[in-house]
């Protein structure tokens, strides 16, 4: 009699144990906006032509974080070595892969446009870089993980310093309260966001400015520290 083996969701044969897999919600910004690394997905017929997030099985011999990282490289098409990478939730809804019992562990990834090369940037092929809020209608239950993964980044950016890992090396305190109001998704009122952000020293002054084409040059500055830091933001 021939032992049973683990089948893929592309099997037939229904599954005694559900499988492991990872998706990954990576955020970057362009131009003050809030940008998500999609993929086409194309699983007839339950989905065809699709928009969702890169993802994939988990092999027996990774941890759920190499998976992760190995499918930011191989399905998102960036260098996964450049991106910050946290654990968000596990899906596990019985009904969220129509192939089979699948369970998730979704991660949040972020990358500043200055680490992407030309390349990243403009995406390969059939993955690419799509504005948060025209971000629907995903393939499988990639609607409710990048959701969460908003609601999450977004309480995150609160209490800690975790915005500096979206931002390029030097900006601009615009630049720094734009990224905010991308991803809380409302206006700051900018004289008080900028003297707290001054009073809390996570930011400092390079000492160097930026031609800002009609108006005076502004002021550039970096993170403090590169580690992401417990404080309250706002």
């Amino acid at each position: 009699m021939k032992k049973s083996s683990i089948n893929s969701p592309e099997s037939p044969t229904p599954l005694r144990f559900a499988i492991l897999a990872t998706d990954i919600v990576l955020f970057t910004i362009f131009d003050g906006t809030l940008y998500v690394r999609l993929m086409t997905v194309n699983r007839p017929p339950h989905f065809v032509h699709q928009p969702g997030l890169p993802g994939g099985l988990i092999r027996p011999d990774e941890i759920a974080e190499e998976a992760a990282r190995r499918i930011i490289d191989e399905k998102g098409y960036i260098n996964s070595k450049k991106v910050y990478l946290e654990q968000l939730f596990t899906f596990s809804n019985i009904s969220r892969d129509p192939r089979g019992r699948v369970v998730a562990v979704g991660y949040i990834g972020l990358i500043s446009e200055d680490k992407l090369t030309t390349k990243e940037k403009d995406g390969k092929g059939l993955t690419y870089w799509s504005p948060v809020h025209t971000a629907k209608h995903l393939a499988y239950d990639h609607d409710e993980i990048l959701a969460t993964a908003l609601k999450r980044l977004a309480s995150r950016v609160h209490y800690t310093t975790l915005i500096g890992q979206l931002l390029p090396r030097e900006f601009t305190l615009t630049e720094l309260e734009k990224a905010f109001e991308s991803i809380l998704g409302n206006n700051l009122d900018r004289r008080n966001f900028r003297k707290k952000i001054l009073k809390l020293d996570i930011v400092k002054s390079t000492g160097k400015k930026r031609a800002n084409g009609a108006f005076r040059p502004a002021e550039l500055y970096r993170m403090t520290s590169k580690k992401v830091e417990e404080i309250e933001v706002l």
